[in-house]
């Protein structure tokens, strides 16, 4: 196996990988607010609340997998993807925060697993 230029690029991933694990807990609760915010809003959500969930859950779609995370950012891009219909279509709202609930409770519990349960 070849030798990285950097050799210190392990102990500055496993660095960043920590910093993202820190994250975790306050990206849970502002999904957690952002869904309250949609779900106040009855069976028709206010726009605005759909977009900070949507983006919420877009960011962890995009970055938990390369931090060590990839059930994490596989479940968020799922979710991600339902409200970007709901956003879309103005439909299928309904089975959406039952999805961001579960995925806050598994993440609450072990954001690093590799079941989705």
């Amino acid at each position: 196996m070849a030798t990285p230029v950097d050799p210190d690029f392990r102990a500055r991933l496993a660095a960043l990988n920590e910093k993202f694990a820190a994250t975790v807990p306050l990206t849970i609760e502002k999904i957690r607010a952002a869904l309250a915010d949609c779900v106040a809003g009855g069976e028709s959500p206010p726009e605005a609340a759909l977009h900070q969930l949507h983006e919420l859950l877009h960011g962890w779609a995009g970055s938990a997998a390369t931090f060590g995370f990839p059930t994490l950012g596989a479940e968020a891009r799922r979710i991600e993807q339902m409200v970007r219909g709901v956003l879309t279509t103005h439909t299928g709202w309904s089975p959406v925060p039952a999805e961001v609930e579960k995925l806050l409770a598994w993440a609450g519990r072990d954001p690093k697993a590799s079941q989705y349960t």
